[in-house]
């Protein structure tokens, strides 16, 4: 008895000194991560010399790797931080930026390049003067159309509420139209992953854009401009129930349908935190960051790279680790990456702040290993906030949660620079120097430890009944495979005995990992 006793008393002991070094970190690192951010934003950042008004680069860095090139998908992830600083009350400084950024979105976005027009759009990045980067890449990056909508979305609700409808539909409108326009009529078709390696679906470009049509939907309607309604709310539906397909039986989420991997990736954690909405509670159908499939995937993420990376080594299972894009990963030595590592503690508070808004939270069969962790007899079932259970599981989980951002500290040098990946054999900084995600990244994990919850985006209560509309009898379909290339339509699709898990039906089954099919594309 007082063996348990004392090592009780330990436990809470480590508990307190571990989150007392991270609301230091979290003291000091915060307006380093803000400068730093904000540093990498053209024109006057202290380090992005040539970058045009609005232009965020994705690293000063040009050599091994040269990161001195703006990115779709890292800008909007970037301004949706920044964005929801301003609107949250957070930041009252920061309305130039977002000036200066949807103007500079508004010529990007009609720039011609590799990847064609603006109505075929999905290039993941351009020069910092705001020409087209011609090089070879993987292209398209469908998520990017996506991402950009979702944060000039939220800036014009945001709008609205301050009466400012003629900015909205002048200047806004007509850049989110095309981004969604775009989504509506390509998400079906494959996309190079946001590590830019798998073409192939992915499941955070498909949770994304499904995020960008429930969010334009609501625009629409807010500010008159219906016609676009019915056929987005259709794509819409299709995407959510695309999205179901990524599961994994053995239980994670499957982060590309190709690749060739083991499918563990902070792909999908990445996801979760970027289509939080809290309004939705647990929700499963949208893999909300408390839902048991998102925790059940994040437990298995996790103890991917338990054994992978040395600075792992004796860490206890239940504490927070170092963790990377996926376990397989070798570019710039495979290493740990902030970002990710941060994004497994917001995926953490974000579920704390449900958890406690409910006043309860739900253990199922498929999350109760997830549980297990902070409490090794709980059972099945739903415990209120007046339990102890509760209790027990709340505060281990934020623990475990501070055992990610605490990870980060031990390994962000003294003056709070963040570069890309950080070293697993000494955790040393590696890669691109100053990475903008790492500062965002470090800003929205912060937010989240803190209970700030980002605006809704209407995920609540959305039907999991699946269907598609073909809009005909047949449906022009490639096939792409090694040596040679197959057309056919709805009629040949079923020979191939397709037994895929989307409930969209055999046309869309394109999924060649999780079918069993050669490579395909659908062109609907």
């Amino acid at each position: 008895m007082l063996f348990t006793t004392l090592c009780g008393l330990l436990a809470v002991h480590s508990a307190w000194a571990q989150s007392s070094t991270v609301d230091a970190y979290i003291s000091t690192e915060s307006p380093l991560a803000k400068a730093g951010l904000l540093a990498n934003i053209g024109p006057s950042g202290s380090k992005s010399s040539g970058a045009l008004s609005g232009i965020v680069i994705a690293s000063p860095s040009n050599v091994n790797p040269d990161y001195l090139y703006t990115w779709t998908r890292d800008s909007a992830l970037v301004y949706q931080t920044i964005i929801d600083q301003y609107t949250l009350g957070l930041d009252s400084t920061l309305r130039g930026e977002i000036d200066n950024y949807v103007g500079a979105q508004a010529i990007i976005q009609q720039v011609s390049n590799p990847s064609g027009t603006i109505t075929t759009g999905g290039e993941p990045k351009f020069n910092i003067d705001e020409t087209a980067f011609t090089g070879a890449w993987g292209r398209p990056q469908r998520d990017g159309p996506a991402l950009r909508s979702n944060a000039l979305i939220t800036w014009a609700n945001y709008l609205l509420s301050e009466d400012n409808t003629t900015y909205v539909s002048n200047t806004l409108w007509p850049i989110i139209q095309n981004d969604l326009d775009y989504v509506a009529g390509n998400w079906n078709q494959t996309t190079f992953d946001l590590w830019e390696e798998v073409d192939s679906s992915s499941f955070f470009t498909t949770a994304v854009q499904h995020r960008s049509l429930r969010q334009g939907i609501q625009l629409a309607n807010a500010i008159g401009q219906t016609s676009v309604v019915s056929s987005w709310t259709t794509q819409a539906g299709n995407l959510l129930c695309f999205l179901q397909s990524f599961w994994n039986t053995a239980g994670f989420i499957t982060a590309n349908t190709g690749g060739g991997r083991s499918g563990k990736d902070a792909n999908t954690v990445l996801a979760s935190i970027h289509t939080f909405d809290a309004a939705a509670g647990c929700d499963a159908l949208t893999f909300q960051p408390c839902s048991d499939v998102a925790l059940s995937n994040l437990l298995t993420y996790v103890d991917a790279f338990r054994s992978v990376y040395s600075i792992n080594s004796g860490v206890a299972e239940s504490a927070g680790v170092a963790t990377g894009r996926y376990p397989e990963d070798s570019y710039q030595g495979g290493n740990p990456w902030y970002l990710t590592t941060l994004a497994v503690a917001e995926q953490l508070y974000d579920s704390l702040i449900v958890w406690n808004a409910q006043g309860s939270l739900n253990v199922t069969s498929l999350s109760l290993p997830f549980f297990h962790l902070f409490d090794s007899s709980v059972a099945v079932g739903t415990y209120a906030s007046s339990t102890s259970t509760f209790t027990t599981i709340t505060t281990g989980v934020e623990n475990y949660a501070d055992g990610f951002v605490a990870t980060v500290a031990k390994y962000t040098p003294s003056d709070g620079e963040l570069s890309e990946q950080y070293s697993k054999t000494d955790g040393s900084q590696l890669s691109a120097v100053d990475l903008t995600w790492s500062y965002a990244s470090a800003l929205t994990v912060f937010d989240a430890r803190a209970g700030v919850i980002p605006v809704s985006w209407g995920a609540k209560g959305l039907s999991s009944t699946c269907g598609i509309s073909t809009g005909g009898d047949t449906v022009a379909v490639t096939f792409n495979v090694d040596a040679t290339t197959v057309f056919g339509g709805i009629k040949h699709l079923h020979l191939w005995v397709c037994r895929c898990p989307s409930k969209l039906g055999p046309e869309y089954c394109f999924a060649p990992k999780l079918c069993g099919l050669p490579h395909m594309e659908h062109y609907g």
